[in-house]
């Protein structure tokens, strides 16, 4: 089988490296991929500028699909799933895995996401939505703070401000509202408590339309929890970013809380998405807040997040491919499940600068003994191959460029090896923590 995988990020090339290992795979067309997905067996990069068959006002993603006789899609990030990707494939009668516009504006859209949460009972935090800054203002006023202000929108991960005083959150409101920072996504505000706690990410497959709601074959299934580090220096300091690196499974995740995420939050999301009779067959993104009052949803994601993607799917000791399959078929109930019994650290290395401005176009160069050594997995994020395409030569091209992905029996283990591998990877002014998964890391520093 042919798959095509959308997408151009280090997500999209963990997906596409866990694709290529399933025996019912043949080939993977990375749409536009990177440095990373064009090095991956079984995989190609096909850019679609470069496409000379594709015909005006047709989708390239699905001139590209039919073109290599794809059988199934992956879509990696929320953009396109929000457009409607998801419809274009299905149409052509090509399956899917990524949920359609209706369900993909769960992270589309602020307002309707929250909405859908207090409909159905999903534990969060209680917020209100404004599209008059002057309302927008006097809330923060009254309210007080520490308050969250997210733009309504998708903003490229810079639609959110958890501001510590009133004047940070008046200052974010009239950013967003005013300013221009985020674009149409800030002329609707949702202003949001403050939640204290700790953080984790919750990946699940999710396998619902209506008919298999009849069926009783509709399932969200979780994975191992994760815990993203978001914040650019060590000790969870400094400026909020895409990601500084992952890990799997989390020691400080009880089994006590896990139920009450079942419970509180997971099933009134399967019940949402019933009701609603969204057609969503791929993955949902839970962004959890687990505090004394128990586990809180922060946001959806309509997708599989990045850098937690790098830390997941490595742990999974069964076949992706066939997993995706059991997505679009109705068949996820039945699908077996199997983890491998240990843990898995992804520090990320970023481009001096990030997540401000940064230069582009470093040469990365690997001792490839010394990542051998280290048994890392090196995922592309922001990286191209440079000299005309020469895939033994990379070029910085993006803030975040790639994650070093280990396992290990033991926590010590993996983060010992991930940072061995990184040891092995050199370009200029290249930057990253040094603690992703110790102590402290990622428990704090919400509000600066």
């Amino acid at each position: 089988m042919n798959i095509i995988v959308v997408g151009s990020g280090g997500r999209e090339h963990t997906i596409c490296w866990k694709l290529a290992q399933s025996s019912i795979v043949d080939k993977l067309i990375a749409v536009p991929g990177n440095g990373g997905t064009a090095n991956e067996a079984k995989c190609i990069n096909i850019n679609p500028s470069e496409c000379d068959y594709i015909n005006e006002g047709e989708n390239p993603y699905v001139a590209i699909a039919k073109h290599e006789n794809c059988r199934m899609a992956v879509i990696g990030p929320e953009d396109p799933l929000a457009e409607g990707i998801a419809d274009a494939f299905w149409d052509a009668n090509i399956p899917c895995v990524g949920p359609k516009k209706a369900g993909a504006q769960l992270e589309a859209s602020k307002d309707l996401s929250k909405n859908f949460m207090k409909k159905y009972g999903v534990a969060c935090p209680s917020s209100e939505t404004f599209t008059n800054k002057d309302e927008a203002i006097n809330y923060i006023k009254n309210h007080g703070a520490p308050i969250v202000v997210k733009a309504d929108g998708l903003a490229a991960g810079k639609g959110v401000v958890v501001a510590a005083t009133v004047d940070q959150a008046v200052n974010a409101v009239n950013e967003m509202m005013d300013g221009g920072k985020v674009g149409n996504a800030g002329k609707k505000l949702v202003i949001e408590d403050y939640l204290e706690g700790v953080e984790i990410s919750v990946l699940a497959a999710v396998s619902v339309t209506p008919e298999y709601a009849v069926s009783g074959s509709a399932s969200i299934i979780p994975f191992l929890p994760a815990r993203d580090h978001k914040r650019l220096l060590d000790g969870a300091k400094g400026p909020n970013t895409g990601g500084m690196g992952a890990i799997c499974p989390l020691d400080d995740v009880s089994d006590k809380m896990m139920e009450q995420f079942n419970s509180d939050i997971l099933q009134p999301t399967l019940q949402g998405l019933i009701k609603e009779k969204f057609d969503y067959r791929g993955f949902i993104f839970f962004g959890v807040m687990l505090t004394s009052k128990g586990p809180k949803l922060l946001e959806y994601n309509v997708r599989l997040g990045d850098p937690e993607t790098q830390a997941v799917l490595p742990l999974m000791d069964f076949d992706f491919a066939a997993m995706c399959t059991a997505i679009l078929n109705g068949k996820l109930k039945d699908f077996e499940f199997k983890w491998k019994k240990g843990y898995q650290v992804a520090p990320v290395v970023v481009s001096g600068g990030y997540p401000e401005k940064y230069k582009k176009g470093c040469e990365i160069t690997v001792n490839e003994d010394l990542l051998k050594a280290s048994t890392a997995k090196i995922f592309i994020a922001g990286a191209v191959c440079g000299k005309r395409g020469n895939k033994d030569n990379l070029l910085t091209s993006g803030g975040r460029v790639l994650a070093c992905s280990a396992f290990g029996q033991t926590f010590k283990e993996a983060w010992g090896k991930a940072y061995q591998g990184i040891a092995a990877v050199k370009f200029e002014d290249a930057f990253y923590r040094k603690d992703i998964g110790l102590p402290g890391a990622a428990e704090s520093g919400k509000l600066s």
